[in-house]
């Protein structure tokens, strides 16, 4: 009897260390929680960015066979600074049209010259910038995020933006600070007649 029992606890010890070792892993075998979190951020900002069209104005674009083409190695850079800046039509806009660089990463209008800023994760794009900054941005249409700053020019939709969630916002930014920096230092926004 004195051995039955001595069997039980040995099979019993062996049968908990098997059901413990299988429900519990080491804090080694589990995927750190903020680097899940954080690419589940990234991943749900790059679709957001993907939705929104954030391409369309801030990344350098070439005449490809199915028309534009973003160049991947300038992507989110903004108006190419190296770029000559082209004199808008003056009349056309005086009649009241709002007119677009080839690319859509300059536009004319009463306002004057805007160029799209540099959005990449380099340090003359939002490298520096902090989160607050972004979401200041976005929600208040502030150049930098700064808000003494001046407001964001159009295109710049920003007023459509503000109604993201802060969710959102942490997220897309997120994706940008994630993504290839590209140094281009974008021309301040300019009256046509300061165009040569």
């Amino acid at each position: 009897m004195r051995n039955t029992f001595l069997i039980f606890i040995f099979a019993s010890i062996i049968v908990a260390g098997a059901i413990i070792s299988c429900t519990n892993s080491s804090s080694a075998d589990l995927p750190d929680k903020a680097a899940v979190d954080t690419t589940k951020r990234i991943a749900r900002g790059e679709y957001l960015v993907n939705v929104a069209g954030c391409d369309d104005c801030h990344s350098p674009k070439r005449m490809g066979a199915h028309g534009p083409e973003i160049i991947p190695e300038l992507r989110f850079s903004g108006y190419p600074s190296a770029r000559p800046i082209q004199r808008p039509d003056g009349n056309v806009i005086k009649q009241g049209w709002a007119l677009m660089g080839p690319d859509l990463t300059s536009a004319a209008g009463p306002w004057g010259v805007s160029f799209t800023a540099n959005i990449s994760s380099d340090q003359t794009g939002i490298g520096a910038w902090k989160e607050e900054q972004f979401i200041t941005a976005l929600r208040k249409g502030k150049y930098k995020g700064l808000e003494s700053s001046r407001d964001l020019l159009p295109p710049m939709p920003w007023y459509y933006y503000k109604n993201m969630t802060d969710e959102d916002l942490k997220s897309v930014f997120a994706f940008l600070k994630s993504t290839r920096p590209v140094k281009n230092i974008v021309p301040a926004p300019m009256q046509i007649a300061e165009i040569k």
